[in-house]
């Protein structure tokens, strides 16, 4: 469950109002570039300033979209477990396939706090959960020894999306949890050296503008073809850095505007990317050969 490529797709705006009909399309852009699933209403999916009611309509617009094509993985984290678990439930009766747990921010539990977070979670639902931990963004890790503990004890939650940036860490949950809970990546730039000691999939931002590319990568990475699929990293290297110059979802947006698919609309804190780093992208994506609008 949960191996492979997912997309942590954007939220299109337009006039500060979700754009569905972009949205619809993005997902099938998805779909028919092989992805395992989407997760809307992520960290790309700016969901920490979209309303109550635009993050449910948001999930169930992807599931309707999908209809049983790939599968969804709502985000439904938030620093307040009461929050998460009605969103959570929420996104179970629109039909999610999972759940994404984003460790709570701001708040910086202990590793006890987030322990009986996570377990109030899981309690309140049939989803299968996956964990998200952050710490860059959060600034709080979920701990190896918290992850297992949550595995022990709470037989949905079957995976963790690892976001910390360290080989090592992949390797330390590998030994410390059984071989049927999946760790993913959460940095495109590392997901082969996180699938090379034990990752088994990964959550991908530059998948929104690349999903046959990234599928293929993971693909090649867990049938053993590493030369194959460090190609495939080589190439898409410089997209990588470029998406991240000014943050996420930023440059992805930005990309998927320059491609024609969106406007690049984002809702405050965030703002575009400024005027020299656009024409880097471009450049970027015009050395992929991708046509630009």
């Amino acid at each position: 469950m949960f191996r492979g490529t997912y997309t942590a797709l954007v939220t299109p705006f337009r006039e500060d109002r979700v754009d569905e009909m972009a949205f619809r399309a993005l997902i099938d852009a998805q779909i028919a570039g092989g992805v395992d699933g989407i997760v809307p209403v992520g960290t790309t999916g700016e969901s920490a300033t979209l309303s109550h009611d635009e993050h449910r309509r948001v999930i169930e617009v992807a599931v309707e979209q999908v209809n049983g094509r790939c599968q969804v993985i709502a985000g439904t984290g938030s620093n307040s477990t009461t929050e998460a678990i009605e969103t959570t439930r929420a996104a179970e009766k629109l039909g999610a396939d999972g759940a994404l747990l984003v460790a709570p921010y701001y708040n910086k539990p202990s590793q006890e706090g987030l322990y009986q977070h996570f377990k109030a979670i899981a309690a309140a639902t049939a989803l299968p959960i996956v964990l998200y931990s952050i710490p860059s963004r959060c600034g709080v890790e979920i701990g190896v020894e918290t992850t297992a503990r949550l595995d022990g004890d709470c037989p949905n939650i079957v995976a963790i999306k690892e976001a910390g940036g360290r080989v090592d860490r992949v390797s330390a949950l590998r030994a410390a949890l059984p071989r049927d809970f999946v760790i993913l990546s959460g940095d495109d730039l590392l997901t082969l050296p996180f699938l090379s000691v034990g990752a088994e999939g990964l959550i991908s931002v530059a998948s929104n503008l690349l999903p046959g590319d990234m599928s293929r990568m993971v693909q090649l990475a867990r049938e053993g073809k590493t030369q194959d699929a460090l190609t495939i990293h080589a190439r898409l290297y410089r997209l990588f850095k470029a998406l991240f110059v000014e943050g996420n979802p930023a440059g992805i947006k930005d990309a998927l505007t320059l491609t024609g698919q969106m406007l690049p609309d984002l809702r405050l804190p965030l703002v575009r990317l400024t005027e020299p780093s656009r024409r880097m992208l471009a450049e970027v994506l015009r050395e992929l050969g991708l046509s630009l609008a």
